[in-house]
C-alpha cells in the first residue's frame, strides 16, 4: 500500500507540473515508478479510515483559514509599510509559541504557515516550541503571542494530524 500511495502522489504532483500529453504521462510514469523505488523505502507513513475526512478538514476548514490569515497579514503589513510614520507601528522581535501539536510534520505545517503570512518568519522548531520573528509584536506574554500568531492555524490543524 506505501508503494502505491508514493507512487500515486509522484505521478499526481508530475502531471500536474507538467501537463498531460502521452510523452509526459509516459515519461511521469517512468520517473514516479523509479522515485517511488527510491523513497518507499525511507518514508515511513500510513494511511488510516479517517484520511479522507482529515483530508476534507485540511481542504475545506484549514486552507480557508490559512488564505483568510493571509489577506489580513498582507493588508496589515501594507499599512505598516505605507504609513508616514512607520516606527510608530513597528515592535519587532523574536516570540515563542508553545505548541500542542504532536508530530513533526504537525509542527512543520504550522510552521510554514506561519512563515507564509507576511510579517512573521519561523527561525526554529525546539520540540514544542516554535521561535518566530515578527515585525510587530502584540502580546505581552507568550499565551498572547500564540493568540495572535498561531492559535487559529492550530485549532484546525489539531484535528487534521490526530
Amino acid at each position: 500500500m506505501k508503494y502505491v500511495a508514493t507512487f500515486l502522489v509522484l505521478f499526481v504532483s508530475y502531471i500536474a507540473l507538467a501537463g498531460i500529453h502521452v510523452q509526459e504521462l509516459l515519461l511521469g510514469a517512468i520517473v514516479s515508478a523509479i522515485l517511488t523505488v527510491i523513497l518507499a523505502k525511507h518514508v515511513n507513513y500510513t494511511i488510516d479510515y479517517r484520511f479522507p475526512v482529515k483530508l476534507l478538514v485540511f481542504i475545506f476548514a484549514y486552507l480557508p483559514l490559512f488564505v483568510w490569515q493571509l489577506v489580513l497579514s498582507n493588508l496589515a503589513v501594507a499599512r505598516i509599510v505605507l504609513s508616514p510614520r512607520i516606527k510608530k507601528h513597528l515592535n519587532p522581535g523574536f516570540v515563542k509559541i508553545n505548541t500542542d501539536l504532536k508530530g513533526d510534520f504537525a509542527k512543520l505545517t504550522l510552521a510554514n504557515s506561519i512563515t507564509l503570512t507576511p510579517g512573521t518568519l519561523s527561525v526554529d522548531i525546539d520540540g514544542n516550541d516554535i521561535y518566530i520573528h515578527t515585525v510587530y509584536i502584540k502580546g505581552k506574554t507568550p499565551e498572547e503571542n500564540r493568540q495572535n500568531i498561531s492559535a487559529k492555524f492550530e485549532k484546525v490543524l489539531g484535528v487534521v494530524f490526530k
